[in-house]
């Protein structure tokens, strides 16, 4: 007894680490603590992202403070937007690492996690840099009798399919054959598709490619201050989109996760510091 406390005690090898004095850490005070709601404590037992819960013979669950801070970690780690398949990969392994208790390489890995966002922000700004370029010789013309939507499609390594969508999305205009009503993509049209491919790939949305394009076409970006407004509409939302992605504002939900990625390395330094 500790205080009038049970000292519940459970070691490495049965799967947790840390002593806590208490009567019983229940799933309700491990979300309350975590912020979450108690059922997301127990999802995240079921999926793996906190260690095996032991029971009491009550069938109580017996948590300790390894697993409050690996539900810290977790939350920490999931909350927010979308933030694109190779951030969230990075952050599911981590999860799962500390959830082992492999505490030295979660911290390694919490490292090298701020190094994958910092190579998507990379690509991102890259890919705004090279729209900046575009936007400055976007207004030549198409002349002759241009490519057919197959040829297109083979030329950018893309699916018709995909091609049509973003025709009827709006983010390109595609003059026809007058003769036989047949797409003819010119310089002008190909030239948009070759940014608007290069944007999707390192994960703008098309809603913010449209509302970037949209402001383009209708002057609305000057030639003085191009390269940062493009960058604006790219990363700002319209008033008028009431629901919207993380990819609709990237640069921003890059920055966020940079700044959380440095928040997970501070969490697991102190998860190793306290655990191994």
């Amino acid at each position: 007894m500790v205080g009038g406390q049970v000292a519940w005690s459970f070691s490495k090898d049965n799967g947790l680490m840390g002593t806590m004095p208490f009567n019983r850490l229940s799933t309700a005070k491990v979300a309350k603590a975590a912020g979450c709601h108690p059922n997301t404590v127990r999802l995240y037992e079921q999926i793996g992202f906190i260690a095996p819960v032991p029971r009491s013979p009550k069938g109580y669950r017996l948590y300790t403070e390894a697993h409050l801070d690996q539900m810290r970690l977790a939350r920490k780690g999931m909350e927010g937007g979308w933030p694109g398949y190779n951030i969230r990969r990075s952050i599911t392994a981590l999860i799962h690492l500390a959830a082992g208790q492999d505490y030295a390489r979660a911290f390694e890995h919490a490292c090298q996690h701020l190094q994958v966002v910092r190579a998507e922000q990379a690509q991102a700004e890259a890919a705004a840099e090279f729209l900046h370029h575009w936007a400055q010789g976007s207004s030549q013309t198409g002349v002759g009798p241009g490519l057919q939507i197959r040829e297109v499609a083979q030329l950018l390594d893309i699916s018709v399919d995909r091609l049509r969508n973003w025709e009827r999305s709006g983010l390109v205009s595609v003059p026809r054959n007058p003769n036989n009503r047949y797409r003819q993509y010119h310089a002008p049209q190909i030239g948009r598709l070759r940014v608007i491919r290069l944007l999707r790939q390192v994960g703008y949305s098309p809603m913010a490619i449209l509302r970037m394009l949209l402001q383009l076409d209708q002057g609305a970006i000057s030639d003085l201050n191009s390269a940062e407004e493009l960058r604006h509409a790219l990363d700002t939302p319209r008033p008028d989109e009431d629901v919207y992605s993380a990819a609709d504002h990237w640069l921003s939900t890059l920055a966020e996760q940079e700044q959380r990625a440095h928040e997970l390395i501070a969490l697991t330094a102190e998860m190793l510091q306290k655990y191994a």
